[in-house]
């Protein structure tokens, strides 16, 4: 009998353990042994975007960690918690410190992008390198995809998480999410809209919707994660991407980070569901 999407969320949870950070309860996700790979999800998703990644850069020999980030997958929702990025990157700094990790690489995608890019910046001795995914840097000039746009506003917003379903979510899955949609089965992919949803219904995912930073200082903190760091910068990117594309913030994030070439790959928005065996390749080259 196949898996049924409790089944999946279960084994996910079962894979995992729970830290206490600053008194929230802390999904982590780890596998492996070795340098220490600590990876960032965005939304509407947590550390289960990484669970391949995980397991390959384990088979590489390396300690792949994805943890959730507060208000998303089994991490803990408070709803007096201050979910701005600026937050968030304070709370990821405090999680690698209780997992002991003293210097790590790191991997970054969509909201993990400026949250992990601030962290790197406040800790760069910390860094040993940086991988980008599909994300932006310059938040001054982001403008967020259609399909995000009704959730940073009252009532509008809470209509339109109501009607995320895993009906609706396979739609917006085969449409933004990945470009090989037959490869993963679809309980499998409809455990992003339990983990999304949990206890709070989407409450807290709502509040991190709505403290997108705009202002100069923040993507000045940004661009201080990739220009004139001491550790290597590489940007993988998932071309077939139709929210954050390559053309506008693949080109961006090449051009502010000075890289030579971006790594393109056939692959939407969630790149580690459909390239994990890559992406741990080229971590794994910067070891």
């Amino acid at each position: 009998m196949m898996p049924t999407t409790p089944d999946i969320v279960a084994a996910h949870r079962a894979a995992g353990r729970t830290i206490t950070v600053d008194g929230l309860n802390t999904f982590v996700l780890e596998q492996g042994q070795g340098e220490p790979v600590l990876c960032l999800h965005g939304v509407p998703t947590s550390s289960y975007l990484y669970r391949k990644v995980i397991a390959e850069l384990a088979g590489r020999g390396l300690r792949g960690i994805s943890f959730d980030l507060p208000g998303l997958g089994f991490t803990d929702r408070p709803a007096d918690f201050d979910y701005s990025f600026a937050n968030l990157a304070r709370f990821t700094a405090r999680v690698t410190e209780e997992l002991g990790l003293e210097r790590f690489h790191l991997v970054v995608h969509d909201v993990g992008g400026p949250v992990g890019f601030a962290m790197a910046a406040a800790h760069p001795e910390r860094i040993r390198s940086l991988t980008i995914l599909n994300t932006w840097i310059d938040v001054v000039h982001f403008t967020k995809p259609l399909p995000m746009r009704p959730f940073e506003l009252p009532l509008v917003g809470e209509a339109e998480l109501a009607t995320i379903n895993h009906l609706t979510w396979q739609l917006m899955w085969k449409g933004l999410g990945v470009k090989d949609n037959d490869r993963i089965p679809t309980a499998e992919s409809n455990a992003y809209v339990d983990l999304l949803k949990r206890d709070d219904g989407g409450a807290a995912f709502l509040k991190i919707m709505r403290s997108f930073p705009d202002s100069e200082a923040f993507r000045d903190l940004c661009y201080r994660a990739v220009q004139d760091v001491l550790y290597p910068v590489q940007a993988i990117w998932g071309m077939d991407d139709p929210g954050l594309t390559y053309d506008r913030y693949g080109e961006e994030i090449k051009r502010v980070a000075g890289l030579e070439e971006v790594y393109g790959v056939r692959a939407k928005h969630f790149v580690p569901e459909e390239r994990a065996g890559e992406i741990a390749e080229r971590v794994a080259g910067l070891t």
